[in-house]
């Protein structure tokens, strides 16, 4: 069987590929990149198909030719244009979907949302419903898939929770009575995999959805105590918040680049997110897993959750330290007395008072880089060395001229010891990160 994956390089469709193609099916994999050459999809013959370029039926129909079944698991989570989400979710989908009936293609799985339907709210659900009906009008068999939360250690959505699971204060919005089914990312991938082999005839009616869901609803606050416990060993404190300050914090979150939160999520999750599990128990032959029988993953998993708020965290504070020394560097420390230490390190007094100020410059300006660092200037790596060589040669030159500085009781210098360990830290964290 010749199956056309769309978002092969994604959470889903990498899976997807990979299961496919162990059953012997040929895949011909799309994507806005060509996949890793280590991943599975490098078994596949790649094409390259970018939904955000407005696809027509007629620029996709030469693509699917020989091709028996499509599989489409393109999706985004976040619109940057405002026109992102229709542009992929439902005019290149709908576009790709009529290539493949004038294609002659047999059958065709859309991985949808679960909210998707006649009470859709958001331009992330109606737009996903737009590419869903317009599938179901078609006239070939198509089975729609619509995913509830996913788990999947690796997937951006269950780092996030389960960053904020172990958090020292687990926030909840509202009361976390929200109900939510996650479901675990295998049983997606299965369920996907049999709907793209099934012989039409195997699946009536023409066209079906399929709520893809845990085996049963769980609250918020219950699946955040859950991924505690795969985390760590330290049960979770839970903080509730008013709604009205989540969703003022939540407004204020969406604007920073990467935010994984916005208005319309937390509007989707107070909607809930559940469905029947009968659907997938029918595909699968069985109940969908559940994830409170998942042993603790307190190794990789609970270290990444824990580091995606304690790096961070480190960021901050070596940023404010920066920016503090500036500061009183510039207008808290004695003028005169700066100038004292300055003479006696050997800056010429002609040169005294620049110097002071061009220190105070550069401390600040790296603390503010901590905050913010413009990807133009390449990889943060190099922000953490920088900072570490300025402090090198700070400590070199005062335990040069001034050597008492070692024997301070407050440490002066001393506390530059940990300050350089963090930022060796960073620099292997971020190294590692890019591998």
């Amino acid at each position: 069987m010749v199956v056309f994956l769309t978002g092969a390089t994604g959470l889903l469709g990498s899976r997807i590929a990979a299961a496919l193609l162990a059953q012997g099916h040929t895949l011909i994999c799309s994507a806005r990149h060509a996949p890793q050459l280590d991943g599975a999809t490098s078994a596949c013959r790649f094409v390259r198909l970018d939904f955000a370029d407005e696809l027509t039926s007629a620029s996709v129909m030469p693509l699917l030719e020989g091709v028996d079944v499509v599989v489409n698991a393109v999706g985004i989570f976040q619109d940057r244009t405002g026109r992102d989400f229709d542009r992929v979710h439902a005019q290149s989908a709908i576009a790709l979907f009529d290539a493949a009936v004038q294609a002659g293609v047999r059958r065709i799985v859309q991985i949808s949302a679960l909210g998707a339907d006649d009470d859709a709210r958001t331009p992330y659900h109606r737009t996903k419903k737009a590419a869903d009906d317009a599938l179901r009008a078609l006239p070939l068999s198509s089975l729609i898939v619509q995913p509830s939360l996913i788990f999947a250690e690796e997937g951006q959505s269950t780092k996030f929770f389960a960053a904020w699971s172990t958090l020292p204060l687990v926030p909840l919005p509202g009361s976390g009575s929200q109900d939510v089914q996650p479901v675990h990312v295998d049983d997606v991938v299965e369920l996907v995999t049999r709907a793209a082999v099934a012989k039409p005839e195997d699946a009536a009616p023409l066209s079906a959805t399929v709520p893809a869901v845990g085996p049963a609803a769980m609250t918020m606050k219950a699946y955040l105590r859950l991924l505690n416990r795969l985390c760590t060993s330290v049960p979770p404190t839970f903080l509730p918040l008013p709604m009205p300050l989540v969703k003022a914090v939540t407004a204020l979150a969406e604007r920073m680049p990467g935010a994984l939160v916005s208005s319309d999520a937390l509007a989707m999750l107070e909607r809930g997110n559940t469905a029947s599990a009968r659907g997938i128990s029918a595909w699968l032959s069985r109940p969908p897993r559940a994830l409170s029988e998942l042993a603790p993953m307190r190794g990789a998993f609970g270290l990444r959750a824990r580091l995606a708020w304690l790096v961070p965290l480190l960021i901050g504070s070596i940023g404010a330290v920066w920016i503090w020394t500036a500061v009183v560097s510039t207008w808290l420390y004695p003028y005169a007395a700066s100038l004292e230490l300055l003479a006696r390190v050997g800056v010429p007094r002609s040169l005294q008072s620049a110097m002071l100020y061009a220190a105070a410059f550069l401390d600040f300006a790296f603390g503010v880089l901590c905050f913010i660092w413009p990807a133009r200037f390449g990889p943060r790596s190099r922000l953490w060395r920088a900072q570490c060589a300025l402090i090198v040669v700070y400590t070199a030159l005062i335990s040069w001229r001034l050597p008492e500085f070692w024997l301070h009781p407050y440490g002066p210098l001393s506390k530059n010891l940990p300050m350089l360990a963090a930022l060796v830290l960073l620099i292997h964290i971020d190294e590692k990160g890019k591998r």
